[in-house]
């Protein structure tokens, strides 16, 4: 399976701000010739240590967070101390100062931000509610992207990808399971990240979402046809269906044993392969697998089980 990864390594400091403004409820206070600056890092950064001189390990390439803290220091000292303790960071190269619970910035934090060019940036929000939600926001712009073509259900909360040659009955398989009170999420073309390094999130675009194309009828509009509930704008990826056709002497899994995977975006996604023959409900195969996973996320192999128990049955023979 091909597929051509996107990744943002850096986003203007500009980006972020006009991006964000209204969500993080901030103020651009000095520094707006710095707009360009790149912010290179997901996490932030609080400079206190950096400030006191120790910038040995200090983390230049983030959003640097000024909070209750770090302003109580610069109080402390006087103006020309202060600069001099900002001009510290500032020579690193640092994207952006933001300054947290609407506390007022220093006059000499505002000459070092004019005098380098770098934008200070003021927001009522508390120190630790804007680390939480600007790392969530900048993980998701840095996230690592790709697309694969295929429909992406909802099955009972697992996020199934429906896989396989044009024509083979991605799209039947599809409106019959939302028929049985299943969501769809995209069809034919899924767009992914990778969310955290811990999973992978799934959307269509914008564009066609709630859409898809049936052949012989068109493109028909689901959640008018099925209801709101038959759409979700997003769903994890748990699992890969690949459809092929059925051929006769074709080897087929009859124990579910082996699992097997495909790394999608540097993770392991189990995949099912399933081959398409007349007479075969596969919607009805599709929904087994994605409830067989479930079992398997809580701890039930149904295989394994039932092998371990022939295992014994055949010792006590």
């Amino acid at each position: 399976m091909r597929m051509r990864v996107s990744t943002i390594e850096s986003i203007p400091v500009r980006e972020f701000y006009d991006g964000f403004k209204d969500q993080l409820d901030m103020h651009l206070f000095a520094g707006e010739s710095g707009l360009d600056r790149v912010i290179r890092e997901k996490s932030i950064n609080r400079p206190s240590l950096a400030m006191t001189g120790y910038t040995k390990y200090f983390a230049n390439k983030r959003i640097q967070l000024f909070g209750a803290g770090e302003m109580a220091f610069l109080r402390d000292q006087s103006e020309e101390e202060q600069f001099n303790s900002l001009r510290r960071i500032a020579e690193k190269g640092i994207p952006c100062i933001v300054v947290s619970r609407q506390l007022m910035p220093t006059r000499a934090m505002i000459r070092m931000c004019e005098d380098y060019g770098i934008p200070l940036i003021r927001t009522p929000i508390t120190t630790k509610n804007f680390t939480t939600e600007g790392t969530v926001l900048l993980e998701d712009k840095l996230a690592p992207r790709t697309t694969l073509h295929g429909t992406l259900m909802d099955i009972r909360g697992i996020g199934v990808l429906l896989q396989g040659k044009s024509g083979v009955g991605k799209s039947e398989c599809a409106l019959a399971l939302i028929e049985r009170g299943h969501s769809l999420v995209a069809d034919d073309l899924t767009y992914l990240r990778l969310v955290g390094d811990r999973e992978i999130m799934c959307t269509s675009a914008e564009l066609n979402r709630g859409f898809m194309e049936c052949r012989g009828i068109g493109i028909i509009d689901v959640a008018k046809l099925f209801g709101v509930r038959s759409v979700r704008p997003e769903k994890r990826l748990d699992l890969i269906i690949n459809f092929v056709e059925w051929r006769q002497g074709m080897v087929e899994d009859r124990t579910g044993l082996d699992q097997d995977y495909t790394s999608v975006l540097g993770m392991d996604i189990p995949r099912v392969e399933i081959p398409v023959r007349p007479g075969r409900d596969m919607a009805r195969l599709v929904e087994v697998a994605a409830m067989v996973l479930a079992l398997r996320n809580q701890g039930h192999d149904s295989a394994r089980e039932f092998n371990e128990r022939l295992i014994a049955h055949m010792s006590g023979e």
